[in-house]
């Protein structure tokens, strides 16, 4: 009970006012991203059906239903946690819900980071030529790689934050 109580001293929050902030804090984050997810997979399910679509090559067919794939694997990651709230909701399950949240919004962030990045293979090859596509998609995911794992965990390292666990105690 004394962690609870160095931590409300702290933060002025109680352990259950701190669990309701990170859900919602989670579930911002997860409408933010599901609507990048949308738009994506409502152009990639579109794709197929405009008259130049039957003249992709062998490759570029691949690499869209990869990219399909991904993008349809993003949403489910970033829908799973809204499901598994409604389905928990009252449960006083929260803290494991954060936590299982947690790996699967940081999971659906990699597969649309590779989705986008496989959109810009499939178009870059088809608008231009290979050599066009590879430097242009080898640039986009070295920024998302950059911009959304590597930077933070930059931030980890070099501000020494303590795990969430470790701050706890």
């Amino acid at each position: 009970m004394e962690e609870g109580t160095d931590r409300s001293k702290r933060t002025g929050e109680s352990e259950q006012e701190r669990l309701n902030r990170n859900m919602n804090e989670l579930l911002q984050e997860l409408r933010v991203s599901q609507t990048g997810v949308q738009i994506l997979f409502a152009f990639l399910l579109a794709l197929p059906f405009a008259q130049r679509f039957t003249k992709v090559t062998p490759f570029q067919r691949d690499v869209y239903f990869v990219t399909l794939l991904l993008a349809a694997a993003s949403g489910a990651f970033f829908i799973a946690p809204v499901s598994a709230h409604r389905l928990l909701f009252r449960r006083q399950g929260k803290e494991h819900l954060i936590s299982s949240s947690n790996w699967m919004a940081i999971a659906g962030l990699a597969c649309l980071a590779v989705a986008i990045v496989g959109v810009i293979l499939l178009i870059s090859d088809f608008l231009f030529s290979a050599a066009v596509a590879v430097p242009v998609t080898a640039g986009a995911f070295l920024l998302f790689f950059g911009l959304w794992y590597l930077l933070p965990l930059r931030w980890l390292i070099r501000h020494k934050w303590p795990e969430p666990e470790e701050r706890q105690q």
